[in-house]
């Protein structure tokens, strides 16, 4: 009997076919994504892909990529395979209870530590963020800022679970207060304290444009983290509703908004009263955050529910 010889694939020639394939198949970042699932399927760092360009793959670690290959070919993203993403230079847990952290909310932490910097007269600054998910925000803010206190609130368990996890990681718990909470219930123990800044990544899709997204983000991501299944502003405006209450007089907002959201966003604020209202871009030039200046309401005199 004639035995079939079983292919051996070294590293460079299986990442070549995986590209190849990818790209043909019409994949955004090929590349990444193989360097990603197969320095994760061999337990090493990408760099160390290119150095071992020649060494042949056992058959466990065939199998190891192939089975995460074949997930990512179902569109399940690449940071939920290898369980992490990078944010600001940090390593998060994350998995599909959580969105997937993107650049352009880099763009809302930086604003939010210039923010910082006009609050720091040797007591700390003191911050509430409206939504944590895999605790991102509040993390690269405890990481980056100085003297500061976060409180942060979430109406998923999984994702206060995987937040603290990841604070713990980064040696900021002690930093970062955790709490379960819908922002659209009652929130009188909030009300019990101000803050110096509000920022949040709100659900800013409309539940038209949501039918609009790739496959990957509608089938795989968590979709309460991502639409408010109306306008897109049903977030927005209740952060602005509540963010009186929670700051001290002339406390800062900060709040991500989508594409062409920023002008609509900027009208709710001035609308309510706030000061000195302004749109930021990213680094792609798109208006991704409004930042504005807040008046505290009396403590005491309504309960915002």
């Amino acid at each position: 009997m004639i035995q079939q010889k079983v292919r051996v694939w070294t590293v460079r020639e299986l990442m070549k076919f995986a590209i190849d394939h990818l790209q043909k198949l019409g994949f955004d970042e090929t590349r990444l994504t193989v360097e990603l699932l197969l320095s994760h399927a061999l337990g090493c760092q990408r760099i160390q892909l290119y150095t071992s360009f020649d060494k042949p793959l056992t058959k466990d670690e065939l199998a190891r990529f192939r089975a995460l290959y074949e997930r990512r070919l179902v569109f399940e993203p690449v940071q939920y395979i290898v369980g992490y993403a990078n944010f600001m230079g940090l390593q998060l847990r994350v998995d599909p209870a959580v969105l997937i952290p993107r650049p352009e909310t880099e763009t809302l932490v930086e604003q939010a530590m210039l923010a910082c910097k006009d609050f720091e007269d040797g007591r700390g600054v003191s911050a509430i963020e409206l939504g944590t998910g895999s605790g991102n925000i509040a993390i690269a803010l405890a990481k980056f800022v100085k003297h500061l206190s976060v409180v942060s609130i979430d109406n998923s368990q999984q994702a206060l679970d995987l937040a603290r996890e990841n604070a713990a990681s980064h040696r900021v718990s002690t930093t970062i207060e955790f709490s379960l909470m819908d922002m659209f219930e009652p929130v009188d123990q909030l009300l019990l304290r101000r803050f110096d800044l509000l920022v949040s990544n709100p659900p800013y899709i409309s539940g038209e444009d949501w039918e609009t997204l790739p496959t990957e983000i509608k089938r795989y991501e968590p979709r309460g983290a991502l639409t408010d299944f109306k306008d897109g502003f049903e977030f927005h405006k209740r952060i602005v509703e509540l963010a009186p209450y929670l700051l001290k007089n002339e406390g800062t907002i900060l709040v991500e908004v989508g594409f062409g959201q920023s002008k609509h966003v900027c009208e709710l604020m001035r609308g309510a009263g706030f000061r000195d209202v302004v749109s930021l871009p990213d680094l792609q030039g798109i208006q991704r955050v409004v930042r504005a200046s807040c008046p505290s309401k009396v403590r005491g005199l309504v309960n915002v529910n």
